[in-house]
C-alpha cells in the first residue's frame, strides 16, 4: 500500500547517489565479508548505465539495496532524491524491478498474470486498456494472451516478465540480467523494448548484464568486482583503456582456433585474456609484455593488430584488480590434470559416437524434432543451438535418453537408445541448465551418490571422488547448496565426470555467468576434448559456437544449419557476416522467410 510522499532532495537530475555504500554478509564458512564495499557513484536522469562484473561482484545486492529490499550496512543511498533507508516504500512507489528470476505465474494466462501485477501496482482501471495493449504489441505477444505463462518459451517468459514489470511507467527501471537464458533474436527483441521505451517515456535505467555487447548499448558502464566500484565512464572511454594491446592470431591449418586460445590464456604474465572468433583468436597482451615475447606461444603463426572492444577492457580490469592474487578460476582449471582419462587404444579418434537419422518427437499434435540427421565424431565438440522453443532441448534430452523418440534411429556410444537407454546412460554424463544436485548434502555426498549410481562402488568411488573434488578445487565437506553459483557449476561438472564418461552432454552450463567464468568452463572443456571426451553443448552464447568444432542450428524443430562455424558463417552471408551472433539472427530469420513463403503459396 502507498505511504506519503518522502521528503526529496535531488541534486540536479540525479536518479541514483551513493556514498561509501556498505553491505555485509555472513559467508559459508560463518565469517562475515563485503558484498558491497565504500561504494560511490551517481546517476543521471534519461540514461540507460550497465551494470557489469563477475559473478559474486555484488550486482544482484546493489540492485535489491537500490529497491529498498536490502538495507545497507553503511554509507548513504538516495534514489529518486529519496534516502532509501528511510523510506523504502516510497522509492518502491516511483520504481520497477525486474530480478533475475521474475515470479511469472505459470498457472495463469499472460492475460492474467498482467491483470496481476496492475493490480499489485495499482495501475487505474482506465488506464490499463491502453497500457496492456502496447505492451502486448511492442512484446509481440497479443496473440498469445490466452496461454499460459508456463507454456511459454524461455523468450516469451522474459518478454512477458519486461511487461508485467512495465505495466506502470516508472521513474526508474531496474532490469537484473534480463535476457539470461534467451537467444539471440529474443535478446534484441528485448533491447528494441527497452530503447522504445526511453525513446517515449523518458525512462531511466540501470541493467545488470552478462553481455558485453549490450553494456556498449548503454550510455555508461559501471564495473564492479569483489564489491567494489572498478570504473563508471561511458562504453568509449572504458573500451579506450585497452587500446594498443589487442591482437588478432591465426591458428595453424587443420588446427581449431581453440587449442592456440587455450596456450594464450594459460600464461596469465604475458596474456591478459583470450577467445576464438571468426576462426582466429582474439589476444590481449600485458601492458608490460611485447607481442614478439610470444613467440613460443604463437609458434610462427600470423598476428595481426585489431581494434579494441569493452569485453577487452573489462578483461583487462578484472586482470588488474586481481593481480597478485590467487590464481583465477581460468588458470586454476589451465593448470589441473586430465579431467578424465585418455580415450582407450581401441576407441578411433574421428569415429561416429553418435548417430541420428530422421529423428522425430511429436506430443500429441504438435511436433517438436522433425526428420532431423546429423553424426558426432569422437572427441569432437558439437554445439546444438536455436531461438527459445526451436526443439534443441528436446533434441538433446532424446540423445540423453531422458525423452523416448517418437521415430528415427538413434545410436549413442554404438547403443540404439530406442532399445537400450540404461546401458548408453552409463557411458555418458551429463549436466544440467539448473543446478539439480541435492543442495542440503555434502559435496562428498553428492559425488559419492552419482558415482554410485553410474555403478562405481566402494575404494574405486573413493579414490574417484577423492581426484576429482582435488581436481576441481571443491571443499568435500561444504554443503552444496550454500556454495557460491561458479563452484556449483564446478560441481555439477564433476557429478557429470565423475564415472569418467565417453560423452558429455551439457545444456547451457555457461547461462547467466560473466564473461570470466565462460572462459573457465571452456578451458576445461577444451581439456576434456583433448583427452579423447566427445562433448554435445547447447548455449545462447554465439561467441561459444567458435569453440565447437561443428554446430547445428535448428528451428522450430528443423535442422537449417549444420557443419564448422566457418561453413555456418558462410551458408549466413558468406565473407560479410564474420560475427556468430549475426550468423545465427541471418539463418533463423532466412528460414522462418522460407516457411512463410511456402505457407502463402499452400
Amino acid at each position: 500500500m502507498s505511504t506519503a510522499a518522502a521528503p526529496s532532495d535531488a541534486v540536479g537530475d540525479l536518479t541514483v547517489a551513493c556514498e561509501g555504500l556498505r553491505k555485509v554478509f555472513n559467508g559459508p564458512d560463518g565469517k562475515p565479508f563485503d558484498a558491497v564495499h565504500d561504494l560511490s557513484f551517481s546517476l543521471r536522469a534519461g540514461t540507460i548505465s550497465a551494470l557489469v562484473g563477475p559473478d559474486g561482484a555484488g550486482k544482484t545486492t546493489l540492485m535489491r539495496m537500490l529497491t529498498g529490499l536490502l538495507k545497507a550496512d553503511g554509507g548513504t543511498l538516495k534514489v529518486l532524491g529519496i534516502d532509501v533507508a528511510a523510506h523504502p516504500q516510497a522509492v518502491q512507489d516511483r520504481i520497477s524491478y525486474m530480478p533475475q528470476r521474475f515470479g511469472l505465474y505459470e498457472d495463469l494466462s499472460v492475460q492474467e498474470n498482467l491483470d496481476l501485477y496492475a493490480d499489485l501496482h495499482g495501475v487505474p482501471q482506465d488506464v490499463r486498456a491502453e497500457r496492456f495493449k502496447r505492451m502486448l504489441e511492442m512484446t509481440d505477444m497479443a496473440r498469445f494472451t490466452g496461454r499460459a505463462a508456463g507454456n511459454l518459451s524461455g523468450g516469451m517468459k522474459q518478454k512477458l516478465g519486461l511487461a508485467c514489470t512495465l505495466v506502470r511507467v516508472p521513474d526508474l527501471l531496474l532490469l537484473d540480467e534480463p535476457s539470461v537464458g534467451v537467444d539471440p533474436l529474443s535478446r534484441r527483441d528485448l533491447w528494441e523494448i527497452i530503447e522504445q521505451l526511453i525513446e517515449s517515456d523518458g525512462l531511466s535505467v540501470l541493467v545488470s548484464t552478462a553481455y558485453m555487447d549490450e553494456a556498449e548499448r548503454c550510455d555508461e558502464v559501471l564495473v564492479m568486482d569483489h564489491g567494489r566500484l572498478l570504473a563508471q565512464d561511458t562504453p568509449t572511454e572504458i573500451t579506450a583503456r585497452a587500446r594498443g594491446l589487442t591482437y588478432l592470431a591465426s591458428p595453424a591449418p587443420g588446427t581449431p582456433a581453440r587449442d592456440l586460445q587455450a596456450r594464450l590464456i594459460d600464461a596469465p604474465d604475458r596474456v591478459i585474456d583470450a577467445v576464438p572468433r571468426g576462426g582466429a583468436v582474439r589476444f590481449i597482451r600485458q601492458p608490460d609484455t611485447p607481442v614478439e615475447r610470444l613467440g613460443d606461444l604463437l609458434q610462427g603463426r600470423p598476428v595481426e593488430e585489431r581494434g579494441e572492444e569493452l569485453e577487452d577492457a573489462f578483461m583487462l580490469l578484472l586482470r588488474q584488480h586481481n593481480a597478485g592474487g590467487k590464481p583465477d578460476a581460468i588458470h586454476e582449471a589451465a593448470s589441473q590434470d586430465a579431467l578424465v582419462s585418455p580415450a582407450a587404444p581401441d576407441q578411433t579418434e574421428g569415429e561416429n559416437v553418435i548417430h541420428v537419422r530422421d529423428l522425430v518427437r511429436r506430443f500429441g499434435d504438435f511436433t517438436a524434432v522433425a526428420n532431423t540427421s546429423f553424426d558426432v565424431r569422437r572427441g569432437e565438440i558439437f554445439g546444438l543451438l536455436g531461438p527459445n522453443g526451436a526443439g534443441k532441448t528436446t533434441t538433446f534430452r532424446m540423445l540423453c535418453g531422458l525423452l523416448p523418440a517418437t521415430s528415427g534411429t538413434l545410436e549413442v556410444a554404438g547403443v540404439n537408445l530406442r532399445r537400450a537407454r540404461a546401458e548408453a546412460r552409463r557411458r555418458i554424463g551429463y549436466v544440467a541448465q539448473k543446478f539439480s544436485l541435492y543442495a542440503n548434502i555434502s559435496v562428498r555426498e553428492n559425488l559419492e551418490f552419482f558415482g554410485g549410481a553410474y555403478g562405481l562402488r566402494g575404494p574405486a568411488l573413493k579414490q574417484r571422488v577423492q581426484t576429482i573434488v582435488e581436481q576441481f578445487g571443491l571443499d568435500p565437506a561444504a554443503t552444496s547448496g550454500a556454495l557460491p553459483h561458479g563452484y556449483r557449476q564446478r560441481l555439477a561438472m564433476a557429478a557429470g565426470l565423475v564415472h569418467e564418461p565417453e560423452i558429455l552432454f551439457l545444456d547451457e552450463p555457461t547461462s547467466g555467468i560473466d564473461p570470466l567464468a565462460r572462459r573457465a568452463f571452456w578451458r576445461t572443456i577444451t581439456s576434456l576434448s583433448q583427452s579423447g571426451v566427445t562433448v554435445i553443448v547447447t548455449t545462447h552464447f554465439m561467441e561459444e559456437a567458435e569453440y565447437c568444432d561443428r554446430i547445428a542450428i535448428q528451428d522450430a524443430g528443423h535442422m537449417l544449419a549444420l557443419g564448422t562455424p566457418q561453413e555456418v558463417r558462410e551458408q549466413a552471408g558468406g565473407d560479410s557476416v564474420d560475427d556468430m551472433n549475426e550468423a545465427f539472427i541471418a539463418i533463423v530469420e532466412q528460414g522462418r522467410a522460407h516457411d512463410a513463403e511456402e505457407k502463402t503459396a499452400a
